[in-house]
């Protein structure tokens, strides 16, 4: 277990004393006491620090050490640093990184979950193809950005703890959002990071058709809030204006060369202003300059806090179709301003990679997480462009382009927890809820709460569950039947610490009914997805995938095996590793075609191939392995 210290160290700043307030010492002391409802968590504001109350607002204060397996490796490391992409929770992620990575980040960049009340969906189709019927395309939901307002600000709440603890002393962070949420999620950065750390809030504001809006003016911005941890963080300033375009070098144009610079045998000694930066100067240097000396160089005119940048265009290359994807230029400016080279950057809701793309191409060392593996297929694909891109160009700075790829947990059931819910609601047979913040559905009288997918289910993932309990109701029930249970629940978990039912029963005050299920285990006979097929066979010194049928895909595409004319269309990527160790995989074949194109099918083997393991990753991007042995 990891000890936050956040809380005591703002609180003493805040007071001036080295004791806790008695009224906060008493609520930490709460947060120990296991046994003890959520609902009596008490939060007390010091005058002068404002906080943010919500419905089930819970401490955070310590976190859990999560293992992390290593699956795949790409590259090789550059000084001594491989970055690192993780698919899972990111709290759990950060949970990981905490041994090792503790004040070690220098920036740390997140564009999280808005609260749009929106359902983002990414078309799939074939490739090769252009769409003409429903048969050879579909939209398949990513994600869903529909929250209760409790819900989604606990979950900000304790990312951005572990946040703070994860940046360096010279360290900032920009979180990106818009105007559903930006005026919650400031309160939260400002008692967490102080108000005090508050470097800008940005609008970034862009031009993008909307067509005609009838009672609002058209949204057209992001806010970016801009945090320090430190005094002493990193930021490089950046220009936007042209040279010719400054005010400075229209106002002293007769004095500055083709690079902006004032010499000492050439200055506006009639201009008051000038006068201040010649004294500077003076001052600085202690003597007179002498005629090659430059006083001062027009640089442009420095960035404010208000963007005015394109965004990302549909037809452009840059388009990966990554819902909310943001682009390039936007990143880098980002990049640019709080990092140096060598610099490590952190995103934890990665999505399309943008930011570990610019880290790669700028020269910083990066770590990245999702919870969506297809948001970890998505940025494999596009960092391997990059570093054959960069290997091409024969880019003689250091560029850190080697990466490797964990899964936190160890669990890689599902690749998209979304469509997962759904998978265990239908396999399960349980009547779902589809409005309900606090149960998933019913099932035979009990009610159901679906755990974290992919992961071990944690004491600390009942705490939502347990603030968002109708205690009115048990009360009245429990008046009324006082030996019988006041609620019949379900939990549905894939793994989970020994003692969850009895950890949840003790944290309420009724008596419960509770059953734990592990569909890992208790659930083995369970179809939760369908494996592909695939033909694939070893001849004359080439690997040859004669035949390819990702099930699902296909059942999406409401086409048959027989439908098929050609199976490359349905693959996104293979690899192959020569030498496979039955751990980590180290592919040296990397097919990746660009968009309209195929996958070859057939590879050439070195001469002491071994162990081959092979991966074929679909358009869902759900991914076939086979290992084979040469010979």
């Amino acid at each position: 277990m990891h000890t936050m210290s956040i809380f005591d160290d703002k609180y003493k700043a805040a007071t001036g004393n080295s004791e806790l307030p008695a009224t906060y010492a008493n609520s930490r002391k709460m947060v120990n006491q296991e046994r003890q409802s959520a609902a009596t968590y008490k939060f007390e504001p010091v005058k002068g620090h404002p906080m943010l109350h919500w419905k089930g607002r819970r401490p955070f204060d310590s976190t859990q050490y999560y293992p992390a397996r290593l699956k795949d490796s790409y590259g090789k490391q550059v000084r001594g640093w491989m970055n690192k992409i993780f698919w899972g929770d990111n709290l759990q992620v950060m949970g990981h990184l905490l041994k090792d990575y503790k004040g070690q980040i220098d920036f740390i960049y997140i564009d999280p979950p808005y609260d749009s009340k929106a359902d983002y969906r990414k078309k799939i189709k074939l490739r090769g193809r252009e769409v003409v019927n429903n048969a050879i395309s579909f939209e398949e939901k990513q994600y869903s950005d529909i929250w209760s307002n409790d819900e989604y600000l606990q979950f900000m709440y304790e990312r951005l703890i572990l946040i703070r603890e994860l940046l360096s002393e010279k360290g900032s962070i920009i979180l990106q959002c818009d105007w559903h949420k930006v005026h919650h999620l400031r309160c939260i950065m400002d008692e967490i990071f102080g108000p005090g750390n508050c470097i800008n809030e940005i609008i970034w504001h862009y031009k993008t058709f909307q067509g005609q809006t009838r009672k609002y003016f058209a949204r057209k911005h992001d806010n970016l809030l801009f945090y320090k941890k430190g005094e002493d963080f990193i930021y490089n300033k950046l220009y936007d204006t042209s040279l010719e375009n400054t005010i400075d070098a229209v106002r002293w144009s007769d004095y500055i060369d083709e690079n902006g610079k004032i010499y000492g045998n050439k200055m506006p000694l009639q201009d008051s202003r000038f006068i201040r930066y010649l004294n500077k100067w003076k001052r600085e240097h202690k003597r007179e300059p002498a005629a090659d000396d430059v006083i001062y160089e027009v640089k442009g005119q420095p960035l404010d806090s208000v963007w005015h940048m394109k965004g990302l265009d549909p037809k452009s290359e840059e388009k990966l179709g990554y819902p909310t994807q943001k682009p390039v230029d936007l990143i880098e400016r980002i990049i640019l301003t709080t990092t140096n080279p060598g610099s490590i950057v952190f995103d934890c809701f990665m999505g399309s990679g943008t930011v570990q793309a610019v880290a790669m191409k700028t020269g910083r060392k990066f770590i990245g997480a999702d919870i969506n593996l297809g948001a970890v297929q998505t940025t494999t694909k596009r960092l391997l462009h990059i570093a054959a891109e960069l290997k091409e160009k024969g880019v003689r700075e250091t560029r850190y382009t080697g990466f490797q790829i964990y899964n936190v947990n160890h669990y890689d059931v599902f690749r998209n927890p979304l469509e997962a819910r759904e998978i265990i609601l239908k396999a399960l047979e349980i009547k779902p809820f589809p409005n309900n913040n606090v149960y998933d559905g019913e099932k035979d009288g009990r009610m159901v709460r679906i755990m974290p997918i992919n992961s071990i289910a944690t004491n600390a993932d009942l705490n939502e569950l347990i603030a968002n309990f109708d205690y009115k109701t048990f009360e009245k029930l429990k008046s009324k039947h006082p030996a019988k249970p006041v609620l019949r629940l379900l939990l549905i978990c894939m793994g989970h610490e020994p003692g969850l039912a009895a950890y949840l029963q003790s944290a309420v005050p009724y008596k419960l009914d509770i059953e734990v299920i592990d569909i890992l285990k208790d659930k083995t006979t369970l179809e939760l997805k369908r494996d592909a097929e695939a033909a694939i066979s070893i001849e004359s010194g080439k690997l040859f995938i004669h035949a390819f049928y990702p099930i699902n895909l296909l059942q999406k595409l409401s086409l048959q095996k027989e439908n098929v004319d050609n199976w490359k269309e349905l693959v996104d990527s293979v690899m192959i590793d020569y030498n496979y160790d039955g751990t980590v995989f180290k592919p040296k074949v990397i097919d990746i075609p660009e968009r309209n194109h195929l996958v070859e099918g057939v590879y050439r083997m070195p001469a002491k191939a071994g162990t081959i393991h092979i991966k074929i990753t679909d358009l869902l991007s759900e991914v076939f392995e086979q290992t084979v042995r040469n010979g």
